[in-house]
């Protein structure tokens, strides 16, 4: 399904291939041979998204683009299922296996895998043929890569990359308090598809 978002309509290249109940919402451009498959979302929350040629975007995959922060796949990039893209650029000829979670901010060097429920956490930088093993965390710019059981580390690199900040708009505080704004931002912003208009796929 093609929507039209805030004015901006998907571009679709002629051999790319978008599942019936997949969604492509907005500023987005799918250039040749691009597969998004059954269930995928790739939306536009105010930035663009931008996904390369001959780039999968396999069943219930999440791609965001938003302000600040576009969202750009290369070219020959699988994104799993379950995966989440959100602001991040990913190089040319990555693999993200399912349930990897990108954040706003990220760089994926070219030829870099980040595998099985591997995180790539905000403003984290990964370097060419880079390796996040099954259910790591990479954290910081230069990354490292941590088990999740390191938690201390992991927050004692994350704190100094503002998670809130970048993702929301936010500063830190407490939780009760970050979350109404959180909340309340995210309505506005979500509430922006109230007169999205659902487009025939004619490219």
């Amino acid at each position: 399904m093609l929507i039209e978002h805030q004015g901006r309509r998907p571009r679709v290249a002629p051999t790319a291939y978008v599942a019936p109940n997949a969604v492509v919402c907005g500023d987005v451009t799918l250039h040749e041979d691009v597969r998004v498959l059954f269930g995928a979302v790739i939306t536009a929350e105010g930035g663009p998204v931008e996904v390369g040629a001959s780039s999968i975007v396999m069943e219930q995959a999440v791609i965001r683009g938003r302000r600040g922060h576009p969202a750009s796949i290369g070219r020959n990039v699988l994104v799993g299922p379950h995966a989440h893209v959100n602001g991040a650029t990913v190089e040319d000829a990555v693999f993200l296996a399912t349930g990897t979670s990108v954040f706003p901010g990220a760089r994926i060097g070219a030829g870099a895998e980040i595998r099985i429920n591997g995180v790539v956490q905000v403003n984290t930088l990964i370097p060419a043929d880079g390796l996040v093993p099954i259910g790591w965390v990479a954290v910081g710019d230069p990354a490292e890569v941590l088990p999740p059981d390191q938690h201390e580390r992991i927050w004692g690199i994350q704190r100094s990359l503002d998670f809130p900040g970048t993702l929301y708009g936010v500063e830190r505080g407490g939780a009760g308090e970050m979350m109404t704004r959180i909340t309340s931002g995210y309505a506005e912003l979500f509430g922006r598809h109230l007169h999205d208009q659902i487009l025939d796929d004619d490219r």
